[in-house]
C-alpha cells in the first residue's frame, strides 16, 4: 500500500483528482499561477520607477484632459474619485433598505 491515497480516475487523467474534479485528499493542489512571479517583478520594477510626483503629473494631466470635455477622462476620474455610478447607486439602495428595516424593527439602529 502507499502512503498517497488513489484518486478516482474517472476523469481519465490521473493527476489526483476525484471525478468531480477536486483533489483527493493526500494531494496538492495545482502549482498555482505560472506567471505570478514574473508579474511581481513587473510590478517591483514599475513601483521603483515611478513616484508620488510622477503619480501626481499623471493625476494632473487627467483632470485636465477631463475639464476639456474628453469623456473617457471624465468618465476615469469620475470613477476614481466618486465610484462607480453602479456602486454608488448600489450603496444608496442598501441605505434605503436598511432604513426600511429600521423602520419595522423596533430598536434596530442603523449603521
Amino acid at each position: 500500500m502507499t502512503d498517497r491515497p488513489s484518486p478516482n480516475r474517472a476523469n481519465g487523467k490521473g493527476d489526483g483528482r476525484d471525478g468531480g474534479g477536486r483533489f483527493a485528499p493526500g494531494w496538492r493542489g495545482g502549482p498555482g499561477n505560472p506567471h505570478a512571479a514574473a508579474v511581481g517583478r513587473l510590478r517591483s520594477a514599475l513601483l521603483k520607477e515611478v513616484g508620488p510626483d510622477d503619480i501626481r503629473a499623471v493625476i494632473r494631466a487627467l483632470v485636465e484632459k477631463a475639464k476639456t470635455g474628453d469623456v473617457p477622462a471624465i468618465r476615469e476620474l469620475l470613477d476614481r474619485t466618486l465610484g462607480r455610478s453602479v456602486e454608488a447607486d448600489l450603496i444608496e439602495r442598501l441605505e434605503e433598505l436598511e432604513a426600511q428595516v429600521a423602520a419595522k424593527v423596533p430598536g434596530r439602529a442603523l449603521l
